[in-house]
Formats: structure tokens, sequence, C-alpha cells
């Protein structure tokens, strides 16, 4: 590990201030590596992603710039070093220090990852998400199952979930079959409305699309669906939202603790600021993507028929009440969504 012996770059911290007040005092006037540190990050959005540029890029140019340089995230793609589920595993065995996930990939090492993912069908505004995330403690419970792996997550955004197809939905029975990309609780959410949803990791998306593999997927909402290009080929994007869910960053524990106390702050910080703000930008970006789709893609935002949406209504109950059933921990996680879900006057 590299000492930290030259200052702080007062000047870089302050420029991140304005949008990260809490973060910035803490590190103002301590010191920093003469040397260089860098890690490997292994995101599972391909590189043409829009998150992998605003969300995984702004993170390492805020770290780099807030160390003055001493501190540098070398960026890879999905599928670079591993994809989807298996960026876990190289997390965990320390291949790579840093990772992004969808929590969905670790469903089965955490009852409660499903709970961080996002139940289908049960909040419905980003900052409920957000606030059962943080301030209601389901992402404090999932650390305490994954430390038994030597990983710790944060929380990077919360996101809407929205399907886009290339055929158009008039009923259930057109519903009824349907080939979707999906994971996590969204399989059984949608299996339950008569889909057949499967995984496909997001490298293989447009292939699958473009040959029929399958008949549409959900890869966020609109961001998503633009910056994968899911519109050249799907023409239908489709209305509401299945689920609020959450994109996540996940390390590798010795290797934070082995970072120098400055530039593990740095870090942490960043990432816990920038999970309020990064979400607030993506839902105001969504709204542009999803016009600019429209008009230069000739998308047509459709919206679920009815018998459809009662069907998926009984499934997020049933998901919901299954999920809970998993453990003592996913029974609380449960907990925190029926509270909110009753206190938002939905249930």
């Amino acid at each position: 590990m590299t000492k930290i012996t030259s200052s702080l770059n007062r000047r870089a911290m302050l420029r991140g201030a304005a949008v990260a007040t809490v973060a910035t005092p803490a590190l103002i006037g301590k010191a920093i590596a003469q040397g260089k540190t860098t890690w490997r990050v292994q995101a599972h959005w391909p590189k043409a992603s829009g998150s992998f540029r605003d969300s995984l890029g702004v993170i390492a140019d805020l770290v780099e710039e807030r160390t003055d340089g001493a501190f540098k995230l070398e960026l890879l793609g999905a599928g670079e070093f591993a994809g989807g589920p298996d960026i876990y595993n190289i997390v965990r065995r320390g291949v790579v220090p840093m990772g992004t996930i969808s929590a969905s990939y670790i469903v089965d090492r955490a009852e409660t990852a499903s709970f961080i993912y996002g139940i289908p069908g049960t909040l419905r505004e980003s900052w409920e998400m957000q606030h059962a995330v943080t301030n209601m403690g389901l992402e404090a419970m999932l650390n305490e199952e994954l430390a038994s792996d030597g990983v710790r997550l944060m929380s990077e955004k919360v996101l809407p979930t929205e399907m886009t197809l290339s055929k158009r939905i008039e009923s259930a029975d057109d519903f009824r079959g349907l080939k979707i990309r999906s994971s996590g609780t969204l399989l059984d959410y949608l299996a339950a409305a008569g889909a057949a949803p499967q995984f496909v990791p997001g490298s293989e998306l447009y292939q699958a699309l473009s040959s029929g593999v399958v008949d549409g997927a959900h890869w966020g909402a609109a961001i998503g669906a633009q910056s994968m290009s899911l519109w050249e080929v799907c023409k239908y994007h489709y209305k509401p939202v299945l689920a609020q869910t959450t994109d996540s960053f996940i390390f590798n524990q010795k290797a934070l603790d082995d970072l120098d106390d400055d530039l593990r702050s740095v870090l942490t910080q960043t990432i816990e600021s920038r999970f309020f703000l990064r979400t607030a930008e993506y839902q105001h970006k969504e709204a542009i993507a999803l016009a600019e789709g429209v008009r230069d893609n000739g998308i047509e935002v459709v919206h679920l028929p009815d018998d459809v949406l009662e069907l998926l209504a009984a499934a997020s109950v049933d998901i919901l009440e299954t999920e809970g059933q998993k453990g003592e921990k996913a029974a609380k996680a449960a907990d925190i969504y029926t509270t909110l879900m009753r206190d938002l006057s939905y249930i």
C-alpha cells in the first residue's frame, strides 16, 4: 500500500464541494499519495451503455480530480474480465477490487438482494427506493450478508425499469409467450403475466434482439434502450414503470481496507453523494431520452393493457410475500417495503 505524504489539492476538492458538502470538509488538508494507486473496475455495463459514461465515468473523473491524480480507476466494459453475475465472483476473489452489478445477479448469495434490486409493482417513485435503501436500512442489511464473502455493496443510483418490445400488446393474449430479456424478480413478475422471460447478458442483448432470440427487453428504461440501440429493433416502448430498481458498486473489502484512509474516504464519500445526484439526473435524462426516441427513432409509447396490469399486480403481491419468506433478514426487508407502501397509502 502506498503511503500518503503530499497535500490534498484543496481546489480540486472544492470544485466538487457544491454537490458533496458532506464529503469535503473532512478531507481538506489531509495527505495524498506521491505515488499513484490504480484500480481496475469491471462494469456490468457495456461501454456503449449510458451508465458506463455517466455513472462510472463520472465517478472515475471525480475520484481522480479529488485526489489530485493519486487515485485512478481503470474502467472495463462488460465482458472484458467478466460479465453479469460473474463480476461478483471476481471481486470477491480479488481479481479486481471493484465492479458494478445489478443486485439481481446475487440473489443466490443474499436473501435481501432482491429488495435492493427492487420488488416489481411496489414502490412507484425513485425517492421512495432511495429512502428504503439508505435511510430505512436495506443496503446495511445486505452488507451484513455479504460480509462473510468479504464484499461490500454501495448503491449507485435508482432507475426505472420499462420494457421495449418489437410487438404491440393489445391484451394478455398478445403478451402470452413473448420472449423478454429480464433479470431478478422481474423474471417471475413477467412470467406471471404469461410472458417467457429469460436472462441475456448486456453484451449479447442487441444481437439477441436483432436475431429474434428475444422479442423485447428491459435495460433500465428509455436511457438504457437508447444507449444500447434497442429502439433500432424494438419500436414499442411500454409504460407504466415495472419497478424502481438499482445499480450497484461492489468492492473487495480487503482491497478497500488496504487503501490509505484519505483515498478510501474520497472514493466512498464521492459514491455516497453521487447516489442521490445521479438518481435525480437520471430521471431528467429519462424524459429527454424518451422524447428523442419518439422524434428520432419513431418509437411509440404504449401503455400495457389493463388485463396484463391486473396479472402483474397479483404477481407483485406474491413476489413480495415469497421473497419475505427466505429468512429472517428477508422478512425485515419485506417489512420495510410494506411499511413504506402503507404509509404512502399504496396498500
